[in-house]
């Protein structure tokens, strides 16, 4: 099950599970869709893969499997 992680790791942005501008790698690194777009060339700059649109978990799913809250911020990756 996806983590649905809570922020882009580049510029910090919050990124809702509903969020259709979060992307995601096949490690699910987490990315707003400006950063993949502009910074990073739709490219994980972690492991180098392409980056895709996060699914979204319907609400009443996110009850009994609510989305991560473990922010991970690393501005350095962007560069």
């Amino acid at each position: 099950m996806l983590e649905l992680r809570p922020n882009c790791e580049c510029c910090g942005r919050d990124l809702p599970p509903d969020s259709p501008l979060a992307l995601i790698c096949s490690y699910e690194c987490t990315w707003c869709r400006d950063c993949a777009e502009t910074r990073l060339g739709n490219i994980c700059p972690n492991c180098g893969g392409n980056l895709v649109a996060r699914p979204v978990r319907p609400a009443a799913k996110l009850l009994t499997h609510p989305a991560s809250t473990q922010r991970k911020h690393r501005p350095e990756r962007c560069a």
